[in-house]
């Protein structure tokens, strides 16, 4: 079978102000490109889009560089291995890289970590076993330092990582785990699904309302997905000591104006509260831990993973907004 020719990437056209459009992105038919020395011609199956891209359509100085108007964006992805230029890959090889946002990518063999389609589903590695699963476990256990008996307040619950912050939270002992998610279908998916013991759609009252109900005694862990409302609803129902791990904000990722929440931020030292934010990137060291402990559970069927997927590469800029969103369940994945 001859070699495909033409390849598909998606670019930033223009940087969005506010909620990103359809006008933000641009499609590009291109030739496929060749790998030199050290490198690997991928042709991705899947990828991944995730919250923190909508930063990176900024300019605005981030802990990662921004994307590029006029150039490929790029993002978690896995594929085939077309052409390989060194030793340890070969045509055939399937491998999780960072290049997403494209159908075929020239990869560094360095930054390429080949993956086995046979132990789990490709899908797996760009979410519950990938970054998204090594976020959860991460956040929770060693930002969070969450203990057996605690109350865990998870906010965008039905979200890639809000959902395997949940169960995991229950399998490690909590005493009560509470989410948040935005429809009734969602909020019934937590319940009946994850086995989460409360769980409240935030569009239906306040959150701060709403949290109160369902933890009566208050909270001693709180994973953060969303920020502003829900941030400010946690502080008031913290209890003395609370540990509280901001993995994103994604309420305010579109924000034009500072958002009105959290009002409430000096209850922080009466409650002697810890409030951390993280970056999966520095909790690659447990991998190994988070792999050895997870795998098993996604294969038991004890930690259950749910995905969203839209095919075609051209339909990745829709895919990305519906997940801003909030249209996808679980983890929000292109397939090619």
């Amino acid at each position: 079978m001859s070699s495909p020719t033409t390849a598909t990437e998606v670019r930033l056209a223009s940087r969005p102000e506010g909620w990103p459009t359809l006008d933000n992105f641009t499609i590009v038919d291109t030739e496929v490109p060749r790998p030199g020395p050290g490198q690997l011609l991928v042709r991705n199956l899947e990828i991944s889009v995730d919250p923190y891209m909508r930063g990176r359509m900024s300019a605005a100085k981030s802990y990662a560089e921004p994307y590029e108007v006029g150039k490929v964006m790029h993002g978690g992805a896995v594929g085939e291995v077309l052409e390989s230029t060194v030793d340890g890959f070969a045509r055939g090889d399937v491998v999780l890289h960072g290049l997403g946002w494209r159908t075929h990518a020239v990869v560094e063999a360095a930054h390429a970590a080949r993956v086995d389609p046979e132990a789990a589903p490709l899908s797996t590695y760009l979410g519950v076993l990938g970054m998204t699963g090594l976020t959860a476990y991460a956040g929770l256990l060693d930002v969070a330092q969450m203990k057996e008996g605690d109350t865990v307040f998870v906010s965008g619950a039905a979200g890639a990582v809000g959902s395997v912050v949940g169960q995991l939270a229950k399998l490690k002992g909590a005493g009560r785990v509470i989410g948040s998610a935005g429809s009734d279908d969602k909020v019934r998916h937590l319940r009946e699904d994850l086995g989460f013991d409360v769980a409240f759609n935030y569009k239906n009252a306040p959150v701060t309302e709403q949290l109160a109900q369902a933890a009566a005694d208050g909270i001693d862990v709180y994973f953060d997905n969303v920020g502003g409302d829900h941030l400010e609803a946690a502080i008031e129902a913290a209890n003395l000591h609370a540990r509280f791990a901001v993995c994103g904000m994604i309420s305010t990722y579109n924000a034009t104006e500072p958002p009105a929440a959290p009002r409430n931020l000096t209850k922080v030292v009466g409650k002697r509260l810890t409030i951390r934010g993280f970056l999966v990137g520095d909790h690659f060291h447990l991998r190994e831990r988070f792999l050895a402990e997870v795998a098993p559970l996604v294969r038991s069927g004890q930690l259950k993973h749910q995905e969203t997927v839209v095919e075609g590469i051209r339909n990745a800029p829709q895919a990305f907004l519906d997940m801003l969103a909030g249209a996808n369940t679980g983890k929000m994945l292109v397939r090619l």
